[in-house]
């Protein structure tokens, strides 16, 4: 098991200023951390990747499509530009030294029709994901697509819709990921969306109800660090939580409060957190 902390709570990409948060992420004791990238120079994610090289760190990364590059659009120049758009950061996730790009890459985030997805929409988002899982093949980067809650996307919604996507794809280097928060919200249980995701799922982001630190809030973790370890999953369990130190993000993660202490309160204690559910678990 790796330990990770997604920096969406401090950054949209990964600045110079950032590193001494970086840096103290490292020294809490997390294996890596996980990167937005926004910036598609990857010139500077090669640079970025020696930061972190010289930290100890390892890192994935993390990035959504908009309506201007949405996957399932019916207009096929706005495809074409999804799958142009997730070429150049699957070039910059190998620039910065990552092997897996995670996200909801499959469909624009906070782009709604007014209806559930169409049989089209369906289509074209899996033929657009099967190009670029054949470059991430190029690259050596695996894609994990992560499914949303209903109020964010409506394409992938639940870990089931997710694991039928990718099978539809039909690529090695397209797989999935699982966020507690999302099915804190679809799932009917944890436990049997995580076993039946099992050969699928290839990263865990580890959120609580309300965004905060986890274990402070009312989702069931006994049931989800249970199902996993079932699972004998091994990958990645990255904390994602949001708070008001982006003004870009507050409007699209609609947090207006804060609720926690400070931002490295809450990595050093959802990272104890962790480590003391899987360590209860494997003794």
């Amino acid at each position: 098991m790796k330990f990770g902390m997604n920096l969406l709570l401090w950054t949209v990409n990964l600045p110079e200023e950032i590193m001494p948060v970086v840096k103290n992420l490292k020294e809490m004791g997390f294996d890596g951390v996980e990167v937005p990238i926004f910036d598609l120079t990857p010139e500077k994610w090669t640079a970025a990747g020696r930061r972190l090289d010289d930290l100890g760190l390892e890192r994935t990364a993390v990035t959504v499509r908009g309506e201007e590059d949405n996957p399932i659009s019916s207009d096929p120049k706005i495809r074409a530009n999804a799958v142009e758009q997730t070429k150049l950061t699957l070039e910059c996730t190998q620039a910065m030294g990552s092997s897996l790009l995670v996200g909801p890459l499959y469909a624009a985030l906070g782009v709604f029709s007014g209806a559930g997805p169409t049989e089209d929409e369906w289509k074209w988002g899996v033929e657009s994901m099967r190009q670029m899982a054949e470059h991430a093949e190029k690259c050596g980067v695996t894609l994990a697509l992560e499914f949303l809650n209903r109020f964010e996307i409506y394409l992938l919604n639940c870990a089931a819709d997710t694991k039928r996507f990718v099978q539809e794809v039909d690529h090695p280097n397209c797989r999935m990921m699982y966020d507690t928060f999302h099915a804190n919200i679809e799932e009917k249980s944890f436990a049997d969306s995580i076993r039946d995701c099992k050969d699928t799922n290839v990263h865990v982001h580890i959120s609580e109800n309300d965004r905060s630190i986890p274990g402070s809030g009312n989702i069931d973790w006994e049931e989800i660090f249970d199902a996993f370890l079932e699972n004998e999953y091994d990958g990645w369990m990255t904390i994602e939580a949001f708070g008001m130190a982006l003004a870009e993000l507050i409007a699209a993660t609609k947090i207006w409060r804060r609720m926690y202490g400070t931002e490295e309160q809450l990595a050093r204690d959802g990272l104890a957190f962790m480590k003391n559910e899987i360590a209860k678990r494997t003794k």
